[in-house]
């Protein structure tokens, strides 16, 4: 016997469905031939279905219209949702939800209305422009590459942190410095996990704070209260008190590295980012997250704040965002590194300079994002290619001076070129409004 082939119930009412289908609706899209009305009909539900939010509106502009011919002296009156039952020339605009009813009352909200209006087309504010940096000073002593840096409050001078151990006398490879602008102290954090407060008077430590599990990555100093913010390998970032060495909070909730940490007057006042793709912001008295922000794919590495504006910048190998304080509310994208992203600086004039671990340095338009120069840091004769990697950047603080920490075991020093100008070096500017709604 032949073996019959058993089909599935979906399979079989399927079938059914398909030759009922065929069977009686085929046909009844079509019109009898040569019927005029059925065809004028058919293009009236057409294009009331499709127009019909604007029918009634065009008839009563023509209307206004005739009447506007008939008595010139008087303007065409079109209020915004309500007409005016006393002036005939008045017009309302129509509710969308209903072409065919009555005009909105003063109560209705706009968003229901037919716009008459149309909007304005988006524009980008032209970039500023910014004269283009040189190196002016290179600075050779350190044995080991030059991880970080700092500027002391009165502008005189600056300290930077090598992996040779060597400020002045130092104990291990040092990530982080910080100068209080209160007191003659400054700070370091290190990969022995150590965070140290140097008393500049005595040239000695006077204080050391214990509670990090691991390598410390970065400090910063709130700017108006006596606490210290550090983060590390550790997965958190750390509160301290200056004066009593506690352990205020420690913020945790970051699944990888916190490489980065700032500390602001203003909410958010703690902002981190970390290499688990993730920014951080910080309520310093609630000891909390207050948001996350997960729009980069790759690690953060560093944060900037920008010295006067409410925003700050966080950079990954993906790109460099920009931000708004204090919900963190996204801005724009600003791409074109090739490398990891290690650190960034922003001067008041709006100058925002990025380094990578190649050695490429970027210098952007804040406002717009628009890269106005690039070069790569040139390296020390005798240094291999793999040691032109930039660990640390600041503007000193009048803007004027970018000083670099390099691979090289070198500090360079950049200046504004002071013979450049707009005819010199133009903006050669194409603003892009789809990166500023990239996320």
């Amino acid at each position: 016997m032949e073996e019959v082939q058993r089909q599935s119930v979906h399979t079989l009412v399927f079938r059914s469905l398909k030759r009922t289908h065929d069977m009686f609706v085929s046909n009844q899209a079509t019109l009898p031939e040569d019927d005029d009305k059925l065809e004028k009909l058919k293009k009236a539900i057409k294009a009331r279905d499709t127009y019909g939010l604007v029918f009634n509106r065009v008839a009563q502009v023509q209307e206004q219209k005739r009447k506007q011919e008939l008595n010139p002296d008087k303007p065409l009156a079109i209020t915004n949702g309500e007409a005016n039952p006393n002036d005939p020339n008045s017009l309302a605009l129509i509710p969308a939800s209903n072409p065919n009813g009555p005009p909105l009352t003063a109560g209705q909200t706009a968003n229901s209305q037919v716009q008459l209006i149309p909007k304005k087309a988006p524009s980008i504010p032209k970039p500023k422009w910014h004269a283009p940096w040189k190196l002016s000073r290179v600075i050779s002593g350190h044995l080991g590459w030059v991880r970080c840096v700092t500027v002391e409050p009165g502008n005189e001078w600056f300290a930077t942190g090598s992996g040779d151990r060597v400020i002045k006398i130092w104990d291990l490879a040092i990530r982080g410095l910080a100068v209080s602008p209160r007191h003659p102290y400054l700070f370091s954090c290190g990969e022995d996990r150590q965070v140290k407060c140097w008393d500049l008077e005595y040239n000695k430590v006077i204080r050391h704070y214990h509670g990090h599990l691991s390598a410390v990555y970065d400090l910063a100093q709130h700017p108006t209260i006596d606490i210290l913010a550090t983060c590390g390998r550790d997965s958190t970032a750390r509160i301290w008190d200056m004066r009593t060495k506690a352990n205020v909070h420690t913020f945790t909730g970051h699944t990888n590295t916190v490489a980065s940490v700032v500390a602001q007057a203003t909410n958010p006042q703690i902002i981190t980012g970390s290499h688990d793709s993730t920014v951080r912001l910080w309520d310093l008295a609630a000891g909390k997250s207050v948001c996350t922000l997960t729009n980069h794919k790759k690690s953060v590495r560093s944060v900037v704040l920008h010295p006067s504006l409410y925003m700050f910048a966080s950079a990954s190998p993906d790109n460099i965002k920009q931000w708004r304080c204090p919900e963190g509310n996204f801005i724009q994208n600003i791409s074109g590194h090739n490398s990891i992203v290690n650190c960034m600086a922003v001067n008041p004039d709006g100058v925002l300079v990025s380094g990578g671990d190649n050695g490429s340095m970027f210098f952007w338009d804040w406002r717009t994002g628009y890269n106005f120069q690039r070069f790569q840091a040139p390296v020390q004769p005798g240094s291999m290619d793999s040691e032109a990697g930039i660990f640390a950047m600041t503007f000193d603080h009048s803007g004027s001076r970018l000083i670099t920490a390099e691979a090289d075991k070198t500090i360079k020093i950049y200046k504004e070129d002071d013979e450049a100008s707009e005819e010199t070096h133009p903006v050669n500017w194409r603003p892009d409004i789809l990166k500023r709604r990239k996320f």
